[in-house]
């Protein structure tokens, strides 16, 4: 079934309709990609409300939705309220500011409009679990991503700038096909690196560095999301033992992926690798997050998700430990949960790189 149809199908009680503005939920149920447009659902229909910008392309490419030429905003919708009897209108109490929760209330007083989770928390349950062809999109994402890294290997070199590694990443991606970018690239080195989300500089890269790339490709509209910290050089023993302690840390969180287990499940046996190799408090952020047509999307792997693994959900495992003013080590790959356990998407290599 497709997610409008099932969307629709599965509109909590109570409801007479819901109001779709986010992009990220726009383009999940209708395919369609825009800056704009509303979308409305009831049980017995749904439509898309769009300007003129986008409504000859939305005609030929949506279906299973009416496309509306916004002409009348207020008018428009109030007529479709009014069509299937909608007196209570869920929203997305996830996305929605507080001005256009406002300016619906005000625009249209005939009409209750819920804020609680039921909207938000069905489309985010509904896009955890992707489609055979949605996971086809983040592995094409991914693929990309993977030998963007492989050529960003024999460009880095000592003297290149942290912002000049991620501008080539960024144009490898691009050449490569993808669309855009899932997110602000990350290449940080040197002390640099131990920021978890630190920004690319005009700091060249040295001899001894780590240099942390954070990095990721979006396919119509699907993200990837990978992470690898190279040797710029030799590197001394304590760098040496971090790097393998990550990596371990990873194996160990591998070992516990599988239907039915709890995020923090998998969360805590990274940490507790971590923790017993000396480096308590290095590693100070979840273990992993999901990705979809958002980068950063539930459920994830951290200390509180308690949400259970479900075959088809796809989730960043990526530990590192920080050692402030010192340097830093993340390794990130992207798993997808199959009823027997995962699938690595990732397929870059993982044992430590010395440049």
């Amino acid at each position: 079934m497709k997610p409008l149809a099932e969307f629709m199908e599965r509109l909590p009680e109570g409801l007479d309709a819901a109001l779709i503005l986010s992009p990220e939920n726009r383009r999940y149920l209708t395919g369609f990609a825009s800056s704009a447009g509303t979308v409305i659902c009831t049980r017995e229909a749904s439509y898309f409300l769009i300007d003129f910008r986008y409504y000859e392309k939305a005609k030929r490419e949506v279906s299973g939705c009416e496309v509306l030429l916004l002409q009348d905003y207020r008018g428009q919708i109030e007529e479709i309220f009014n069509r299937h009897q909608a007196v209570v209108v869920g929203v997305e109490n996830a996305s929605m500011t507080l001005e256009e929760y406002d300016s619906f209330v005000k625009g249209f007083p005939k009409r209750s409009f819920d804020s609680s989770d039921r909207v938000s928390e069905l489309l985010s349950l509904m896009r955890s679990i992707k489609s055979p062809e949605e996971v086809k999109t983040i592995k094409a994402a991914q693929a990309i991503t993977d030998e963007a890294f492989s050529r960003v290997l024999e460009f880095i070199a000592p003297g290149k700038t942290e912002k000049q590694v991620a501008a080539y990443l960024e144009y490898q991606m691009k050449l490569l096909g993808a669309d855009g970018l899932a997110f602000d690239t990350i290449a940080v080195g040197g002390e640099n690196s131990s920021l978890p989300h630190g920004t690319p500089t005009d700091r060249p890269l040295q001899q001894g560095d780590f240099l942390t790339m954070d990095f990721g490709a979006s396919v119509a509209g699907y993200c990837s999301d990978m992470t690898r910290t190279v040797a710029i050089g030799p590197v001394d023993d304590l760098h040496k033992t971090v790097y393998q302690t990550v990596l371990g840390a990873q194996d160990k969180a591998f070992c516990e992926i599988r239907p039915g287990v709890p995020g923090k499940q998998v969360d805590a046996a990274a940490r507790k690798f971590i923790d017993d190799k000396g480096f308590a408090g290095c590693f100070g952020h979840g273990l992993g997050h999901s990705v979809g047509l958002y980068i950063h999307e539930p459920p994830c792997f951290n200390t509180r998700d308690e949400t259970l693994l479900e075959p088809g959900m796809v989730i960043t495992v990526e530990p590192g430990i920080y050692l402030e003013g010192r340097f830093g080590v993340r390794i990130e790959d992207m798993i997808l949960v199959t009823p027997n356990g995962y699938e690595n998407l990732t397929k870059s290599e993982k044992q430590l790189i010395t440049l």
